[in-house]
Order: C-alpha cells, then sequence, then structure tokens
C-alpha cells in the first residue's frame, strides 16, 4: 500500500489556497478541481475548511510536523524559494543541514512544508 492522499484543514480557505495555488505547481501537482490537486501518479492533496471551534496546527504538538519533498537539484530548492518570495510569501533562508539543502516554509496556518535537495549518499530521513 501507498499513501494516496493528504488532506489539509485550513483556518481560512480564502487564506491558503492563493498559497497552496502558487507552491504546488512548482512541487509538480496540477488543479483538478477547487480544492483538490493531483502528482498524476496516484497521490492527492485535498484542503477543507476547518471547524471555527478548532484548535490551531502547532508544530510541536502531537500530529504531522511538516511535510518534505525531494528536490532534483539545489537549483530547483533556490527556484522555488525565488519564486515564493516574488509572489509575496514569506519564505526563510535556505538551510544547508550537513550537504542537504533545505527550504522549510509555512502556509498561511503554519503547516511547514521542506523542500531538500539531497546528494547522492545522503538519507532522506536520519
Amino acid at each position: 500500500m501507498k499513501v494516496d492522499h493528504i488532506t489539509i484543514l485550513s483556518k481560512s480557505l480564502d487564506a491558503s489556497m492563493p498559497y497552496y495555488d502558487a507552491l504546488l505547481p512548482m512541487l509538480g501537482f496540477r488543479k483538478l478541481r477547487a480544492h483538490v490537486w493531483t502528482d498524476d501518479a496516484g497521490f492527492h492533496f485535498q484542503f477543507l475548511q476547518a471547524k471555527a471551534e478548532s484548535r490551531a496546527y502547532e508544530r510541536y504538538g502531537a500530529g504531522m510536523n511538516h511535510l518534505g519533498f525531494s528536490a532534483p537539484s539545489i537549483d530547483a530548492v533556490v527556484a522555488i524559494r525565488s519564486e515564493m518570495d516574488r509572489l509575496g510569501f514569506a519564505v526563510p533562508d535556505i538551510q544547508d543541514l550537513g550537504g542537504v539543502t533545505a527550504l522549510f516554509m509555512k502556509d498561511p496556518d503554519g503547516i511547514r512544508f521542506e523542500i531538500s535537495h539531497y546528494p547522492p549518499g545522503t538519507s532522506v530521513v536520519d
């Protein structure tokens, strides 16, 4: 079995969707319909409105910490950072994590996305 979708609940779809509309095509996804994206290989992102009384995402709380994507090159990591910055989204500096080039961005709800290039022989998860 493999993971086929992730559903992200957003405090405000109006605030979050411009972020994902910008980021997901750079990661190889295309929009199927409002709030649903695919990589055409059987994986989907679905976005739904969170209930108003729900608690916010907590980076170190129980649950998902971040979503990681492997970039084909350092240039791809740099290009994603540059384009998200050009589009007006807050983007931090790219980090060197012992040879791994990593960009950690947050969506409007604070959910983190990692876009990293792993040199040959480097493990994705340590």
